[in-house]
Order: structure tokens, then C-alpha cells, then sequence
């Protein structure tokens, strides 16, 4: 009997769906997927759906209380839930609206329309991450994510390996490149502190690494301070650069806070 293969879903809350469209430019290494899964469900580049799925691969934050009921569904009919991109690993850029109060968000937004004070769909809720909400099996970082590492983490799944997502800083990689260090040149960089992965690809063209694939486990902040007063970068710029796509950090680092 020919052994069935893993069903795989894909579904998407709060985002640009750029992180899906990556995996649907694979191109003709799609062929290689679909010979490894069955795709199910994948709004991208299907029509047809199914609740019937092992794997769940979700894309988004969750900022409706909406979506929380429809990611614990989706994670009661999984076996196993991936984290797909930096919105559904650390909340991404929409996280950023979290630090005002939600009824000034929606004034500043719609302004001031009274049909949306009892919408539940405006209810007072914080931008959250998928693990805040549910269980996360697997995570793979980045705005986007990188599509031949989407390819690799699903390899390593379904032989029941480790996902090999690398848990160094960014100035690993730029050293590798022989890059001249961003501060260097009077810029600021999240390097020393973000996820390594991508290649160090935003420092290599010239833009500082904004840190879209989170931290790393153990990030050196107080090092980090330290290069930041070294090169007299303002608390403003410091505070921009942190809560661009890593706000989730400042959050729990102020709950840490008050709970010590």
C-alpha cells in the first residue's frame, strides 16, 4: 500500500501575504514540494480547500479577537503548526500599533466614525504573535521568509530533524562578506543583535539590517547599548530602529520588568 503523504495547509491573518507569494515563486521547485506533501489548501494558488491537513503553515499576526478562535481551530486539526515569516513569529511591523491605545489607533486610522464604536471587530486587542496565542512547532523568520530556506525547513520536518535555522548574529555574516560595519559609516544596524540567515543581504546593498528575522536566542543588548553610545546614536533613533520589527522585545522586556 503506497504510504500517503504528509497534507499541508496554508493560511494567512494580519499581513502582506508576501511570505506565501515567495513559496509560490518556487517555480519548478514546486515540483520538488509536491512530491514530498499534498497541498490542500493554499489561497495563493488554489481554490480548493480542505480542513483535513498534518501540517499547518500560517502566515500573519493575530490582532482581532476574531482570529484567535480560528487559530486555535486551525491548531486543534494539526499534528504540526509553522510559524511562517516575522509577522506570525514576533508580530512584524503591525506590532508597532501597540504602543497607543487602541481607540487612538482607530481615531488616528478612520477618524473618529461612531459606526465603529461597538464593532467587535475594532475590539480592544493587542497585536500578538502566533505562540501567544497557540502552540508553535517550527518557525521560519524573515520579511520575507527566504524561499529556499522554507524548502530546506520542510526537508528537515519531515525527517524528523531540526530545523536548521541559524541562531548566530547578522555580523557574522557581514564579516564573512568583508563588509565595512554600517556604524562605520555613521548608519545604524540591528546586526549585532538580529537573526543571522539571510545572507547578510540588507548591509551588503547598503541598508541597515532592520532585524526582520527577530533576535537571537541570547542577544547581547547591553553590548549593543554599548555600540550605539560609542557611535553617540540618540535614544530616538535607537527606539525607531528597535520597534520597526522587533517591538514584541521591548514588550516583554518591560513585562520582565514590572514582574521582577
Amino acid at each position: 500500500m503506497k504510504k500517503q503523504k504528509p497534507r499541508v495547509a496554508f493560511f494567512d491573518f494580519a499581513s502582506c501575504e508576501g511570505c506565501q507569494l515567495q513559496i509560490a515563486n518556487l517555480e519548478e521547485a514546486v515540483i520538488d514540494v509536491t512530491k514530498l506533501v499534498d497541498i490542500v489548501s493554499f489561497r495563493e494558488v488554489m481554490k480548493e480547500h480542505s480542513d483535513d491537513y498534518d501540517i499547518a503553515v500560517i502566515e500573519g499576526s493575530i490582532m482581532r479577537p476574531m482570529d484567535v478562535e480560528r487559530l486555535k481551530k486551525i491548531r486543534k486539526n494539526a499534528k504540526v503548526l509553522v510559524a511562517l515569516g516575522a509577522c506570525a513569529c514576533i508580530g512584524c511591523v503591525q506590532r508597532m500599533v501597540n504602543q497607543w491605545p487602541v481607540e487612538e489607533s482607530i481615531a488616528a486610522v478612520y477618524d473618529k466614525d461612531p459606526a465603529l464604536n461597538d464593532n467587535p471587530y475594532f475590539a480592544n486587542f493587542k497585536t500578538k504573535a502566533l505562540d501567544e496565542v497557540v502552540t508553535v512547532d517550527v518557525y521560519i523568520p524573515g520579511c520575507p521568509i527566504d524561499r529556499d530556506e522554507f524548502c530546506n525547513v520542510l526537508a528537515a520536518l519531515l525527517q524528523g530533524k531540526k530545523p536548521p535555522i541559524p541562531d548566530y548574529p547578522v555580523c557574522v555574516d557581514c564579516k564573512k562578506k568583508e563588509n565595512v560595519c554600517l556604524y562605520e559609516l555613521s548608519r545604524v544596524c540591528m546586526g549585532p543583535v538580529a537573526r543571522a540567515g539571510c545572507g547578510a543581504i540588507c548591509p551588503t546593498h547598503g541598508s541597515e539590517c532592520e532585524a526582520c528575522r527577530g533576535y537571537v536566542t541570547h542577544p547581547e543588548e547591553d553590548a549593543h547599548t554599548e555600540v550605539l553610545e560609542k557611535y553617540e546614536i540618540s535614544a530616538e533613533q535607537i527606539m525607531q530602529l528597535k520597534s520597526m520589527f522587533t517591538y514584541r522585545y521591548i514588550e516583554e522586556k518591560a513585562k520582565a520588568e514590572v514582574e521582577q
